[in-house]
């Protein structure tokens, strides 16, 4: 058997590690060693100082006490130096009761009259005691005899106060340096243990930015903002992005478009940026639910929602007013097919009777019922087209009379009214007069003498438009409900949503600075106000305002 091929691994370097985690623990524990190694550095240099300086102010201290000894004095003057003399006695007394290294006593020449060592008596001493004998205190860190000590000198005075000498008192440097070398295990146990509580901090506070980072490099998170970018303003479908406040923190480009807004509404107030209505209630989180429909200007948009687990949420936003109008062409479409389907009867019938009435040879009664079906289908249009000289308008209101009749419902055209072909949007008013006339006929539908009046009429350039409808009216504490997204009293359509209609004409009247209300009418039924200023363009003004105007045939489509 041939031998398993063997594997070939890379040497592992030691290098600076590429996880978000991994560099700020690091990171973070450089700058804790390296704070606590200043902190006990700085605390270690002043309290050299200060341990020399307590030193030095102890051998002061104990040189006063001792130069205040009056009988000092009197024996330093009385007597001889010798090492079994009262001076030394004094002196090493108070030496042995201080802890100090020595306690010399000196004369104004300098000769000591007391030593630790007592061979020293009567000898010169081996520092400069010329301030002392001056008159004045001196503290110092010095060498001597015994080594180096702290020191403390101070004049010795006599009862009149002459200087009859001098005292100095040393205290052991090693005394001095062992206090220091004593603190330094204290100290490091302190700075220890706070690098420890430290370290640890800095290991939780970067297991939680791993857990925020997903343990994600640096390199990685920059990828993934680069691509993020590029995701968001590319995809069709606009995407809004909140905090926990409710302001904007990101919208995409498509959003801008959808939403109506620039990039500054970024760090804005979602009702602020939209202001008051259902699109702000939805991507609030407001109004909750799957795929809910909002408009925005003249646009209908669907709308989905998800929070974050920072407390905020991502909404996305499509665009379906195309699919919302064909599915309205749909609805249409199939009250259309019904009617025809329903004429289809009707016209079989009409077309029985007049092979019957041929077959009997009653010519003239067959003229005479040709000519009264033909003339209230010509009746109606011409009606239409006497009062509404827009080509677009009159070939709506006819078929919409013809869906209305087929449905038992008579559509008129209300006195006074009169629309010249001025219409600078003639699309934009179909769209309001279609809405108003089918809700109208599904609520005039079935009621007693059932009946759609509808009154177009020009104020010098506003188009003042009013349906009447006969069926149950709109309630009170409902008339401002029912221009909002979504409310609607009707079963789904084909298409699954309703309640898009009404609001579409009031943001299409708004739009153009007008206004759409609903009121109550005294013979029953809802009247629909709607009043669109600037509708119309100005009048020739070289003739006739009229003579621009031109009826529209009941052949016209739109």
């Amino acid at each position: 058997m041939s031998a398993p091929p063997t594997v070939l691994r890379a040497p592992h370097r030691f290098g600076w590690p590429k996880r978000v985690f991994s560099q700020v623990l690091l990171m973070q524990l450089a700058i804790i060693t390296g704070v606590t190694v200043l902190v006990t550095g700085l605390f270690l240099a002043p309290l050299s100082a200060q341990l020399d300086d307590q030193a030095m102010r102890r051998a002061l201290a104990i040189a006063q006490s001792t130069a205040a000894q009056q009988q000092i004095a009197v024996s330093l003057l009385t007597t001889e130096p010798a090492p079994g003399g009262p001076v030394q006695a004094a002196a090493e007394r108070i030496r042995r009761s201080t802890g100090a290294e020595y306690v010399v006593v000196m004369d104004k020449r300098g000769v000591r009259w007391s030593h630790t060592d007592t061979d020293r008596i009567g000898e010169v001493v081996s520092t400069d005691p010329s301030t002392a004998l001056a008159g004045r205190a001196v503290m110092e860190i010095d060498n001597g005899t015994l080594g180096r000590s702290a020191r403390g000198k101070v004049p010795l005075r006599d009862d009149s106060d002459r200087i009859v000498g001098a005292v100095s008192v040393g205290i052991a440097y090693d005394s001095v340096r062992a206090r220091l070398l004593a603190a330094i295990p204290g100290l490091l146990a302190y700075a220890g243990g706070a690098l420890a509580v430290g370290a640890l901090a800095a290991y939780l506070i970067s297991r939680r930015l791993q857990r925020q980072t997903h343990d994600l490099a640096f390199s990685d998170i920059s990828a993934l903002l680069t691509e993020r970018e590029a995701m968001l303003h590319s995809i069709r479908e606009g995407v809004v992005a909140l905090d926990r406040t409710g302001r904007i923190r990101l919208l995409n480009d498509e959003a801008q478009r959808l939403l109506g807004l620039g990039p500054d509404a970024a760090g804005r107030p979602l009702d602020e940026a939209l202001g008051a209505g259902r699109t702000a209630e939805v991507l609030a989180g407001r109004v909750v639910g799957d795929d809910l429909v909002a408009v925005s200007g003249n646009r209908v948009l669907l709308v989905n929602r998800m929070p974050t687990d920072d407390g905020g949420a991502v909404a996305t936003l499509r665009d379906r007013t195309e699919l919302e109008y064909l599915g309205r062409e749909l609805d249409s479409t199939r009250g259309l097919i019904d009617a025809l389907r329903a004429q289809d009867h009707e016209h079989a019938n009409r077309l029985h009777t007049l092979l019957g009435l041929l077959e009997l040879e009653m010519h003239e009664d067959a003229m005479e019922f040709v000519t009264e079906v033909v003339g209230v289908h010509r009746a109606t249009a011409e009606q239409v087209t006497e009062k509404v000289h827009d080509p677009l308008l009159a070939a709506l209101l006819v078929g919409k009379a013809t869906v209305a009749a087929e449905r038992g419902v008579s559509l008129r055209m209300a006195p006074g009214t009169l629309l010249p072909d001025r219409l600078v949007d003639p699309r934009g008013l179909v769209t309001v007069v279609g809405n108003l006339v089918d809700n109208a006929l599904d609520a005039a539908a079935g009621s007693v003498d059932a009946r759609i009046e509808v009154g177009l009429r020009a104020e010098g350039r506003t188009v003042v438009l009013r349906v009447h409808d006969s069926g149950p009216g709109v309630p009170s504490g409902s008339r401002e409900s029912i221009f909002m997204e979504g409310w609607s009293t009707k079963d789904l359509p084909a298409h699954g949503k309703r309640g898009l209609g009404l609001p579409l004409v009031r943001r299409l009247a708004e739009r153009q600075g007008g206004s759409a209300s609903v009121s109550d009418s005294p013979d029953g039924g809802a009247v629909f106000t709607v009043v669109l200023p600037e509708a119309l363009g100005e009048p020739d003004p070289g003739g006739d305002p009229s003579a621009r105007v031109r009826p529209a045939k009941a052949g016209d489509a739109p």
